[in-house]
């Protein structure tokens, strides 16, 4: 998903203290799987407009279903949930984004998920992991993304340089390298500052061995693999391989095209964008896993699909994200949206079995790590954001710098 900037849930929290359920059961009135009936259902973004296809070839083969898909715009979505959760009108299924989930449980408005009709071993651990929040799954994975590392093969040649960077140190070398010899602007994209830096500098924390919350709910951020982390990413700021400032709606696909970025870490729809976007390129660039710190770990993303409590159709919802979910649904799905499949199986045969690109983001994926699913998970990364900025600006260490964000952070974990 991409992520969005969470309003408080003020309308919850005053529709609930007026004794206004959001979240009961509606019990004995549940309708059966295969009764006439309509099940209502939001996706967010692109999503939404392609799930309108899949919703009418899955009616030809339920007859007594109607699904009414309704798109939302990620831009609106937090705030349309959030509404819809304070009145009780949440749809019968709808896509949610890792940020949201800790939220939205937390409220207890999304029913827990039948672990019955769902097996987490069928999905990758991190796409699974996204939809828990304390030890229950409140979401199924839908589709799942991650960051790998894309760099120019043709201008690491020029550089004398043959293979991918394994590690920090190599990729490090390999960005000075590009930059001395192959005389490209920057060695690396890496976000320096604003919002959703942390999306950024996750390969880097996580590869390092570090986290900002860990499995007991504690801060742990300043911790010596998370002061590595970011040790390692201020250099690339330090050294000038990385901007210090990077313009609103910046573009690095076409700085990478042209050859002033030769290195970013990027998800699975950059290797449209480029392909499309950047034809001059074709066949002088390549996508390799993310460089090791202590391993390489890199984070996940996606989405998951969860259903109201309060649903009269918890079955057939049931039926058709189960649908949307096993591996021959999610195969369909990747053909129409090139969203990388959360189910394990999808990947077993045709194109993404062939596809060297993508199989790079599934042995990505295998290592994966996702963010921790917490209501209040949008304020605590924006303290790392503060943090990262701070180091990359050159104001701070990265051991002050994190010893600052570990302070905040532990207050909001304890409210």
């Amino acid at each position: 998903m991409s992520r969005t900037v969470r309003t408080a849930s003020a309308a919850i929290t005053v529709a609930l203290a007026l004794g206004i359920s959001a979240c009961g059961s509606s019990g004995g009135g549940e309708a059966a799987a295969d009764s006439k009936q309509t099940l209502t259902v939001w996706a967010m973004g692109a999503e939404g407009e392609k799930l309108a296809e899949v919703a009418k070839v899955y009616e030809k083969a339920n007859p007594n279903i109607t699904v009414k898909v309704t798109p939302v715009g990620w831009d609106v979505a937090h705030q349309k949930l959030v509404s819809a959760a304070a009145a009780g009108t949440l749809p019968d299924v709808a896509q949610m984004g890792s940020t949201y989930m800790g939220e939205f449980a937390e409220l207890g408005v999304l029913e827990p998920v039948d672990t019955k009709s769902f097996d987490k071993k069928d999905f990758f651990p991190a796409g699974w992991d996204q939809g828990e929040v304390d030890g229950t799954a409140y979401g199924v994975p839908w589709y799942v993304d991650t960051r790998v590392l894309y760099y120019r093969t043709d201008l690491a040649k020029k550089a004398g340089v043959d293979k991918a960077p394994a590690d920090w140190q190599e990729m490090r070398d390999l960005a000075t390298a590009y930059r001395e010899k192959a005389g490209t602007k920057w060695g690396l994209s890496v976000q320096p500052s604003g919002l959703d830096t942390v999306q950024s500098f996750y390969p880097f924390l996580f590869s390092a061995g570090g986290e900002i919350i860990n499995d007991k709910g504690e801060a742990v951020i300043d911790s010596p693999a998370a002061v590595s982390a970011l040790k390692e990413y201020g250099t690339y700021f330090d050294k000038g391989l990385s901007s210090k400032s990077v313009p609103p709606g910046y573009d690095v696909v076409k700085d990478f095209g042209n050859g002033r970025v030769p290195m970013f870490f990027g998800g699975p729809w950059h290797v449209t964008l480029l392909n499309e976007g950047q034809p001059q390129i074709k066949g002088k660039w390549a996508v390799a896993p993310v460089p090791a710190g202590k391993s390489s770990v890199s984070s996940a993303g996606g989405s998951s699909l969860v259903i109201s409590k309060d649903s009269e159709h918890k079955a057939a919802a049931t039926k058709f994200v189960k649908y949307l979910t096993d591996a021959k649904g999610q195969a369909d799905w990747y053909e129409r949206t090139k969203d990388l499949p959360a189910n394990t199986a999808a990947w077993d045969s045709g194109k993404l079995a062939g596809d060297q690109n993508l199989q790079v983001f599934k042995k990505q994926m295998d290592t994966a790590k996702s963010s921790p699913s917490m209501a209040k998970l949008t304020e605590i990364t924006d303290k790392v954001d503060q943090a990262i900025a701070k180091v990359t600006q050159g104001k701070a260490s990265a051991e002050d710098a994190l010893k600052t964000a570990q302070s905040e952070i532990e207050g909001l974990v304890k409210q």
